[in-house]
């Protein structure tokens, strides 16, 4: 079986693949471990499962915090006794990095591009919903060749919370109209129709560049919510990340063999 990590600001999501099939999932939040510590809880969630450790035989992980990346790297190494591949732009991804600084593109943005490419082919976007929203693009010929960043939706609605005090916590969800008569209905209006405006208005100027329109695959903890009321996106992949470890895994080990 296969042990995948995608290491987010925020949040990690740990996945177990057997074959094809992922066959456990787990979301956590992103902090400070020791080694020893991440390691103890990788255990503890095989065992959650009745997943020995002697299972496991292969390991790959994307990061955008570098002293996660090591930290989960050491765990790994001292107590599953595996070495993980790391992702990194210049590994075998089945495209070119056609950007002005290839290592400064974020692991999970290239993890999502090499899924979406094998499920959709190209050219196409993907629409990462995660602290940050990320879209990026695959062109015609195959080449990652960059995209946009903003601010995520939890990290809106902390800022509109924390500097509002009369403002209620809320759930993030669809209201039936775009003028709230309400508080709480026009906060979930400007936030979910609000960021939804942004990423089509995004996503046709890309289309727009590119001189034809694409696939576009949302994937992050608010896609679900946003896809239902895009223009734009075509597709949701609740897993796409961590299907993109398992292309990238192959292909590697592939390599290695």
């Amino acid at each position: 079986m296969l042990l995948v990590l995608d290491i987010g600001n925020t949040n990690t999501v740990i996945g177990i693949f057997k074959e094809e099939k992922l066959v456990a999932h787990w979301r956590l939040s992103s902090i400070d471990h020791t080694s020893d510590e991440a390691g103890l809880l990788v255990q503890n969630l095989l065992d959650s499962h009745r997943f020995s450790r002697d299972e496991i035989d292969g390991a790959i992980l994307s990061s955008v915090v570098p002293r996660y990346e090591e930290m989960w790297a050491q765990a790994l190494s001292a107590y599953l006794d595996i070495k993980p591949f790391i992702v990194k732009h210049d590994m075998p991804l089945g495209m070119t990095v056609d950007v002005d600084y290839p290592d400064e593109v974020g692991a999970d943005r290239l993890v999502n591009a090499v899924a979406a490419m094998e499920k959709y082919g190209k050219p196409l976007v993907t629409v990462d919903l995660g602290t940050a929203i990320t879209l990026d693009v695959v062109s015609r010929d195959g080449a990652y060749i960059g995209g946009a960043i903003a601010p995520g939706l939890a990290v809106s609605m902390e800022t509109l919370f924390s500097r509002t005090a009369k403002l209620p916590q809320i759930a993030l969800t669809a209201p039936e109209r775009v003028i709230g008569r309400n508080t709480k209905h026009a906060i979930q209006s400007g936030i979910v129709y609000g960021y939804v405006g942004l990423v089509d208005a995004l996503v046709e100027r890309i289309w727009d560049e590119l001189g034809c329109r694409t696939p576009v695959i949302a994937t992050g903890g608010h896609a679900a919510i946003l896809a239902e009321n895009s223009r734009t996106i075509t597709n949701v992949e609740p897993w796409l990340t961590l299907d993109g470890l398992l292309i990238l895994y192959k292909r590697c080990a592939n390599i290695r063999s």
